[in-house]
């Protein structure tokens, strides 16, 4: 339900659409973010995207990244695999980091105009790339 608030003045808050709000996130994502984003070691790291994974993609992506869940469907979410063998960012951490940071007006959040920090998105896309992706392709 959206709700719109009108000032003393008469004007009506209108907020912005999610094409918008998509397009500014890629004009603030910035690759060189990363570079200071430091681990203690990948156990962490892998940890940390876990559970940003269990917590943010699962419902979406599938427990095991399959995509295509029940509840994606009942949203009307066409949700894609990210263990497909040819995915096409297996190899591109910083593409799976701008997809993440970024989302896309068809659905998927933009993580990076929200709260979470650029160390999750960075643990989570390890998580992806190093853990889930190998493990289910038998890697």
């Amino acid at each position: 339900m959206l709700m719109l608030i009108v000032g003393a003045c008469g004007h009506e808050f209108e907020p912005p659409d999610r094409e918008a709000r998509v397009a500014e996130a890629a004009e603030r994502f910035a690759t060189v973010s990363f570079d200071t984003v430091t681990w203690e070691g990948d156990d962490e790291r892998a940890l940390v995207g876990n559970e940003f994974y269990a917590a943010r993609c699962r419902d979406c992506h599938g427990t095991l990244g399959e995509g295509a869940t029940p509840y994606a469907a009942e949203r009307g979410l066409e949700v894609p695999s990210l263990v497909e063998a040819d995915w096409r960012y297996e190899s591109r951490p910083d593409s799976v980091r701008f997809h993440i940071f970024v989302g896309h007006a068809a659905g998927m959040p933009n993580w990076g105009m929200s709260d979470v920090t650029l160390r999750q998105i960075d643990a989570v896309t390890f998580y992806l790339l190093d853990r889930l992706r190998p493990e289910v392709l038998g890697g």
